[in-house]
């Protein structure tokens, strides 16, 4: 580890990937509650073109790429909101019409080649200059910011668009904040994980986060940790394996959710198990049943043949008290 931290190139990669992983979890957590998890691919693609432009004219890419990922994020908002074109259509123009522009801009640059645009399709983080760095940390800071101050709006809107609007929130409004954030969020990345990897550290963190979270500022939490864990873990890696940071970061996050996702499905069949049922009756408890009643937290329990039972889910648990006393005893110490 010393090793890696001597070097001035890999310290400066460490805190571009520290910025992404922060940022892409803040805003894919919107994006998957919207079941737009592939915008990030349109918004990269859309980017791409923009690089394209900044070898063309010799300005810094990121620069370019960046403006024009805000407009095609504006333009789609404003073409699903206005406009006849559905989502996913407007999406898939973003997509084709973004890598095209790309692929030809780039063969009028002086180098002529499309070569050049690998570092950025796939991520060159040892290549991350300062000036790039500096750049990416006040995008980085613009997201972070932004998210925390719209987030209860954002997530009105993403929950439910239609009440959202109806109680009076700028929803289009908030939709192109949001779509703004993402393109700004693909631009702060495509150096460090590529163009076309993006969208999978700004969505799986917040899928392996579903499976850990129970709340949705829970959630919120676990997609920023394995966001930061995935991104910073994947540059190390790749620097002692000698692999591509972009491939290794994604391949991490994709390792983190499999093993999130087989420890939560082990843990439920385990409780399923423990999960005791009465014995099967034609018997319907409720209130007038002719059985006693037995207040049990926030149910009611009924007790029947010496057994009490709870209604639950179409059929009754066995509910044992010795058992539940001796587990609220040990909550209570």
């Amino acid at each position: 580890m010393g090793e890696l931290l001597s070097l001035d190139f890999m310290r400066q990669a460490l805190v571009a990937a520290l910025l992404v992983g922060l940022a892409a979890p803040l805003v894919g957590v919107f994006l998957v509650q919207r079941k737009l998890s592939l915008i990030g691919d349109g918004m990269g693609h859309v980017s791409l073109a923009g690089v394209a432009v900044g070898v063309l004219t010799g300005q810094q890419p990121v620069l370019t790429a960046l403006a024009a990922a805000v407009l095609a994020a504006v333009a789609i908002e404003l073409i699903r909101a206005k406009g006849r074109t559905s989502g996913d259509i407007a999406l898939a123009v973003m997509f084709y019409g973004g890598i095209a522009a790309g692929v030809v801009v780039i063969a009028k640059a002086p180098s002529g080649s499309s070569a050049s645009l690998t570092a950025y399709l796939f991520g060159a983080i040892t290549t991350t200059s300062r000036t790039d760095l500096w750049v990416f940390a006040a995008l980085a800071l613009v997201v972070l910011l932004v998210t925390s101050m719209l987030r209860p709006w954002l997530f009105a809107v993403a929950n439910d668009e239609e009440f959202a609007r109806a109680s009076g929130l700028p929803v289009t409004g908030l939709n192109i904040a949001l779509a703004v954030l993402t393109a700004v969020t693909v631009v702060v990345s495509m150096r460090v994980v590529g163009l076309l990897l993006i969208s999978a550290l700004m969505i799986l963190p917040n899928a392996t986060a579903q499976l850990l979270g129970r709340s949705f500022r829970a959630s919120v939490r676990w997609a920023v940790l394995i966001g930061v864990l995935a991104s910073v873990g994947g540059v190390v890696t790749s620097f002692y394996a000698e692999t591509p940071s972009g491939g290794t970061i994604v391949l991490l996050a994709v390792g983190v959710f499999v093993a999130a996702a087989l420890a939560t499905s082990a843990l439920a069949r385990a409780g399923a198990r423990r999960h005791r049922r009465a014995e099967r009756h034609e018997h319907e408890h409720g209130p007038g049943c002719g059985h006693h009643a037995v207040t049990h937290g926030d149910h009611v329990d009924y007790v029947h043949d010496g057994h009490r039972h709870a209604a639950h889910e179409g059929h009754y648990d066995e509910h044992d008290p010795a058992r539940h006393e001796a587990s609220k005893e040990a909550a209570n110490r």
